[in-house]
């Protein structure tokens, strides 16, 4: 029983944390339908700069607020890139994420993996250092993710987050109103790679290190979350799509923890990624085909 407990304990703490990424990959996946792979280097970004603020003896909570920021600044160079200089969005996004692997590099000083033992952190300080030593963790990774979460609710309920929407759908509509739609889209991956920054931040004060190389198939585990979890939980009206993609996350990672425990090597788990990653999406265009047809009917 305590194997099983301590096994959902880890899977929402994981989950809790990428749910913040999901967050942030949904407005840019789900609301601007922008390919954004600049993911796979915003997210390593975060914990780098945090390792190196963490060292330097920075308080852990002004370290999420930077990592944020600085999520945001390169998401706004991968909408610069795109809006500005006509350059495709996957290309964009490719180009921002090579960029940003080299900028990880320099944060850490050259190492591929910084590790930063015993330093404060959001989990040992503070309130977090006030609760259960077991359960301090997933407790405030998940008050980190609502707070996220509820904020960006707030956002897409603004006049500003209104058109953050139909740039993705309509874009006639924005310039009807006198905006850019172009500018919308920036301020959009701007929120998106800061929230995953942030996710990236959370995750490297839980394990104390940042590791450069952890950003590989980050996208592809965010896409994943997102799309399980709009199928899964977006037809419930009483759930909003930010915490359907939360909860996406919680049972991508799930499925992660049900295949190691019944003996799939660590070797695999990338291509486990990419089955669930499939599976997801096939499942998405067989519910999308049912609603069609019920629709029709």
């Amino acid at each position: 029983m305590d194997v099983l407990s301590g096994l959902l304990i880890n899977v929402l703490e994981e989950g809790f944390i990428y749910g913040i990424m999901a967050v942030g990959v949904y407005i840019t996946y789900s609301v601007l339908d922008f390919p954004d792979l600049s993911v796979d280097g915003t997210f390593p970004l975060g914990m780098c700069l945090t390792a190196m603020l963490a060292v330097a003896g920075v308080n852990p909570w002004l370290i999420c607020l930077l990592a944020f920021v600085v999520g945001a600044a390169a998401g706004c160079i991968t909408g610069l890139l795109h809006v500005k200089l006509g350059i495709t969005d996957l290309l964009s996004g490719i180009l921002v994420m090579t960029g940003l692997y080299s900028v990880n590099l320099a944060l850490t000083g050259g190492s591929s993996v910084l590790p930063f033992y015993n330093q404060p952190t959001v989990f040992n300080t503070g309130v977090g250092g006030l609760l259960p030593a077991a359960y301090n963790v997933v407790i405030m990774a998940a008050v980190l993710c609502i707070v996220v979460k509820l904020l960006v609710d707030l956002y897409l309920k603004t006049a500003s987050g209104m058109l953050l929407r139909a740039s993705g759908s309509n874009a006639r509509f924005v310039i009807s109103q006198g905006k850019d739609p172009g500018k919308m889209k920036i301020i959009g991956l701007a929120i998106g790679n800061g929230c995953t920054a942030l996710s990236g931040s959370v995750l490297a004060q839980q394990t104390e290190s940042a590791n450069v190389a952890v950003g590989t198939g980050m996208v592809v585990m965010a896409l994943a979350s997102v799309i399980i979890g709009m199928n899964l939980f977006g037809r419930l009206r009483f759930i909003k799509p930010t915490l359907a993609v939360i909860l996406g996350a919680i049972v991508y990672k799930a499925c992660l923890a049900i295949a190691m425990q019944l003996g799939l090597p660590t070797n695999y788990l990338k291509l486990l990624m990419a089955v669930i990653f499939t599976l997801a999406l096939v499942s998405g265009k067989i519910f999308t085909g049912r609603g069609k047809d019920n629709d029709n009917r």
